[in-house]
């Protein structure tokens, strides 16, 4: 019996060198001295909004100075510029005016923030729209083309480029974009109109933002989503077409592609069009995931399906007649419902992340979808987290997405390793080190978190590495975000889920909201930093050079 007991206790021992060995095999050790790659910081130069009127709000701009401080954003999109809200568009003793007092005072602020507005172009004002226009959104855009909208849209995207360029100057307005439409493939919702229309529509607006200055960027078509069919092929979308996709057990084995992109790229070439860049909305879903009807469900793509779609516009956009256009993603989010849980989970940073970080150098913009909760196009919710788009809710309760986008942009100008779940940056110019780690757990890479599956489950994985050559006694901070730490909506639910929540109630939460759980480290005589934890399922931990 003891000698079975020796027998045991010794290959209990080998079993735990054996291991030790693994791990010590595990650990990277990167050199801080090692040669960096330059790399852009694609994921903050554009941000979402609703529509243009709510940017009147003072709780709309507050929130736009953070995250333009925080997250580091350059512009801001939105819908609804020529909307009624707006009154760009009067009618005085039968002649058409032009009014332009909303539209200054919404650009006015957002330069004052440092925000350049990304102008999508849209939608029709009431004189330009048909008599009994079908609407989209509880506040009514006009979507169906009038008998004479080529003419009268030409005139109107003129005379507003002019107004801008007056207004501020034509070295300001060169650096802004001109997006024409939203999502004009989504017929009846976004557009009652045809493709061929929304061409003769990209036309008029290409022809009259050159015509005040040439050097002027216009582009298009603003389309969403990617698909695996022939729905979209035809001037309006052909549901039938779309059918098969429900009834495939695997939808990631199907084969995506943009909308509309081809056809808008041949026909600008045709026509001898400028396309100073190509937008679209890669959402990594097919239908809207709407947890209130189970429309889309199962729709969700795996993880790294953003990556395959923006490769594939890359390779379309290269093999036209616009192979140096710019690429922007003008929406993006885990998918593009209003009502999806995720949006306020922890979930959605580690996604965030990690698609940001495997996109580098595939786009010049990948726009999140939106900054704020202050979002009406469902009109108000009733919770004050019910899913909504927005990294910051209506009270200015930041959740995890916002914290994603912090991070992301703490991170330094040249890449000096890269791995699965850790990402190494170096400042080129005070060679300070800046890292991101995260846990995007293996076992759900084969959809996009959605609805309320996936909170917090999953397995852990440990984050071990050395950094090597750094100066001794050089400090860095190590901030984590996980489900104990920034992760609100589990915060509020543990108080009971106040709604509405008190004044001070606010207060606590917006505190609880900002603070993840923070350490320092000193670097040691030999010059080496060593990080080993775990990353628990979904956080993501931020490493900083302080000093």
């Amino acid at each position: 019996m003891n000698q079975l007991l020796k027998t045991t206790t010794l290959i209990i021992c080998a079993i735990v060198l054996f291991s030790g060995t693994i791990a010590a095999q595990q650990n990277t050790t990167i050199d801080a001295n090692s040669n960096g790659e330059k790399f852009d910081h694609f994921w903050s130069k554009c941000v979402g909004a609703g529509r243009a009127n709510e940017g009147l709000r003072a709780g709309w701009l507050e929130q736009l100075e953070k995250v333009q401080e925080n997250c580091g954003f350059q512009y801001c999109r939105f819908h609804g510029l020529f909307h009624e809200d707006m009154f760009v568009v009067l009618e005085n003793r039968g002649k058409i005016v032009y009014n332009w007092q909303y539209i200054d005072d919404l650009f006015d602020r957002m330069l004052d923030l440092n925000v350049k507005p990304f102008v999508e172009l849209a939608y029709f004002p009431e004189p330009f729209a048909a008599e009994n226009s079908k609407t989209v959104f509880w506040w009514k855009a006009n979507i169906t083309p009038g008998e004479n909208y080529a003419q009268q849209w030409h005139d109107l995207v003129k005379a507003l480029t002019q107004h801008l360029v007056d207004r501020y100057g034509i070295d300001e307005v060169l650096t802004w974009y001109f997006e024409v439409w939203n999502e004009p493939n989504l017929y009846p919702l976004f557009l009652d109109g045809t493709k061929s229309q929304y061409f003769e529509m990209y036309k008029q607006s290409a022809i009259a933002v050159k015509s005040v200055d040439e050097r002027l960027k216009i582009g298009g078509p603003a389309t969403s989503n990617f698909v695996p069919d022939t729905r979209f092929d035809g001037e309006i979308e052909d549901r039938e077409a779309a059918k098969e996709v429900f009834t495939i057990d695997d939808i990631n084995k199907l084969e995506w592609h943009g909308v509309w992109i081809e056809d808008f790229l041949k026909f600008c070439e045709k026509e001898n069009l400028p396309v100073d860049f190509v937008s679209c909305h890669p959402y990594p879903t097919d239908y809207a995931f709407n947890p209130e009807t189970g429309k889309g469900r199962g729709l969700t793509r795996f993880v790294g399906s953003t990556k395959l779609d923006i490769e594939w516009l890359n390779r379309t956009v290269k093999n036209s007649a616009f192979p140096n256009a710019e690429l922007h993603l003008t929406e993006w989010n885990t998918s593009p419902s209003s009502r999806d849980a995720t949006h306020d989970f922890l979930p959605a940073a580690a996604y965030i992340v990690k698609t940001n970080l495997d996109c580098i150098g595939l786009t010049n913009s990948l726009a999140f979808w939106t900054f704020t909760d202050i979002f009406e196009e469902k009109g108000g919710a009733a919770s004050i987290f019910h899913g909504g788009f927005g990294m910051i809710n209506f009270q200015g309760l930041v959740k995890p997405s916002y914290h994603a986008y912090r991070m992301l942009h703490q991170l330094s100008d040249e890449q000096i390793y890269k791995d699965d779940y850790l990402f190494v940056s170096r400042d080129s110019g005070d060679g300070k080190i800046s890292a991101l780690a995260y846990n995007y757990p293996e076992e759900y890479e084969d959809a996009v978190p959605s609805g309320n599956n996936k909170r917090e489950e999953g397995t852990s994985k440990p984050l071990s590495f050395s950094m090597k050559n750094l100066k001794p006694g050089t400090q860095f901070k190590i901030e984590t975000l996980d489900k104990d730490h920034g992760n609100i909506h589990n915060y509020w639910e543990a108080m009971g889920k106040p709604e509405p929540p008190t004044r001070e109630q606010v207060k606590v939460m917006k505190a609880f909201a900002e603070q993840l759980k923070t350490e320092l480290i000193t670097v040691g005589e030999d010059g080496k930093l060593n990080i080993e934890k775990e990353l628990t399922p979904w956080s993501v931990v931020l490493i900083t050079q302080i000093n």
